[in-house]
C-alpha cells in the first residue's frame, strides 16, 4: 500500500473512532483505497484517482459505488487540512439512490439448512463457532457486531443471561436465554476452550488463529452457507443477508403475540428494548408488511359500522 496514505488513513480512522463513530467498513474501504493508489504511484488524492477506485467492479448497483466515493471524500476532506495538495471529490459526482433492501425474512427449515451447512465445514470448531453465531442471532435477533463482540464474561451460563455491553448508542442491555441456546453455548465454550485453553483473546466467539471474529469475514460466510444450504434471492432487492435474522426475529415476536391473543401496541417498547433501540421508533423500522403480519394484524381490527361483516 502506499505507506503515506496508509498511515494516514489509519490515523484519520483513529481519531473518528475516538470521537465515538464506529466506522467497520471503513478499514477494509480505505485499505483497498491506499492500495489502488500505490499501484497507480499516486501519492495524494486525486478526484481522478478517487473516482477510478469507486467506480470498481463495473456493473455493481450505482449506490455502492457512490458509497465508496463517499468514504474516500470524508478521508480526503480531514486530510486536506494536513496535506493542501489533496484534493476533495465533489459531492454529487456519483449519484446513486440508497434503495432500502427488502428483508429476506427466514422461515425456520432455511435457518435449519443454514446451521447444517455451518456444520459441513472442514474445521470443528469453526464449524461449530458459525453454526452457534448464527443460531444465536435467529433465537435473540442480537446485531451481528454485538454477537462477536462477547467476551467470556459477557456470558453468564449458569444463569442464562447474556450481556451486550457499550452496543449502538452507547447502551448496554441483558438477554435471558433460553435453556436450550445456553446449553449450546455450553457446548461450544468447551470444545472452544479445548482448542485454547489459554487463550489471548477475552473474546467468546473464536477464530482459528485465536483471535476476534471479523465483521465482514462473518458476512462472507453467511452469504457463502446460504449459497451451500439452496437459498436464493426471491428478488434484485432481496437476497438472504445475516442481518435479515434480526429482521425476522422481530416480524416473529408480532406475529407469536398475535397468535397468542396479547395485546401487541404495549408490547412494542419490550420489543424495542430486547433488540436495544434507543426508541420504540427505531424498532418499526424491522417491523415488515409481510402477510402473515398483515392478515394478523386485520383480524383484530373491528369491521366499520355498516361495513361487511
Amino acid at each position: 500500500m502506499s505507506g503515506g496514505l496508509a498511515v494516514r488513513a489509519a490515523e484519520y480512522l483513529q481519531v473518528r473512532r475516538a470521537l465515538g463513530f464506529q466506522l467497520r467498513s471503513y478499514d477494509w474501504l480505505l485499505s483497498g483505497f491506499c492500495a489502488f493508489a500505490d499501484a497507480r504511484g499516486a501519492q495524494v488524492i486525486t478526484t481522478r484517482v478517487a473516482l477510478a477506485w469507486a467506480t470498481e467492479p463495473q456493473g455493481a448497483d450505482r449506490s455502492w459505488h457512490a458509497a465508496r466515493l463517499s468514504a474516500v471524500r470524508g478521508f480526503a476532506r480531514w486530510l486536506a487540512a494536513i496535506d493542501p495538495r489533496t484534493e476533495i471529490p465533489p459531492a454529487g459526482l456519483l449519484k446513486g439512490r440508497s434503495r432500502r433492501a427488502d428483508p429476506y425474512l427466514y422461515c425456520e427449515a432455511e435457518i435449519a439448512a443454514v446451521m447444517n451447512a455451518a456444520q459441513a465445514i472442514a474445521s470443528p470448531l469453526r464449524a461449530a463457532t458459525y453454526r452457534t453465531v448464527i443460531g444465536l442471532l435467529a433465537v435473540t435477533g442480537m446485531r451481528v457486531g454485538e454477537a462477536i463482540a462477547l467476551d467470556r464474561g459477557d456470558a453468564d451460563l449458569s444463569e442464562n443471561v447474556l450481556t451486550v455491553r457499550q452496543a449502538k448508542f452507547g447502551k448496554s442491555r441483558r438477554l435471558p436465554l433460553h435453556p436450550e441456546t445456553a446449553a449450546a453455548l455450553r457446548a461450544y465454550a468447551q470444545l472452544r476452550d479445548e482448542r485454547f485453553p489459554r487463550p489471548a483473546s477475552p473474546a467468546f466467539f473464536m477464530s482459528l488463529a485465536g483471535t476476534r471474529l471479523i465483521y465482514n469475514n462473518v458476512h462472507l460466510v453467511f452469504r457463502r452457507l446460504t449459497r451451500d444450504a439452496g437459498l436464493r434471492p426471491r428478488s434484485a432487492r432481496c437476497r438472504p443477508r445475516l442481518h435479515d435474522l434480526r429482521h425476522t426475529f422481530a416480524v416473529t415476536a408480532l406475529i407469536s403475540w398475535y397468535d397468542d391473543g396479547l395485546p401487541v401496541q404495549p408490547r412494542l417498547p419490550v420489543l424495542s428494548a430486547w433488540l436495544g433501540h434507543a426508541s420504540p421508533q427505531d424498532t418499526y423500522w424491522y417491523l415488515h408488511a409481510v402477510p402473515e403480519l398483515l392478515t394478523r394484524a386485520a383480524e383484530r381490527l373491528e369491521p366499520l359500522p355498516g361495513g361487511p361483516r
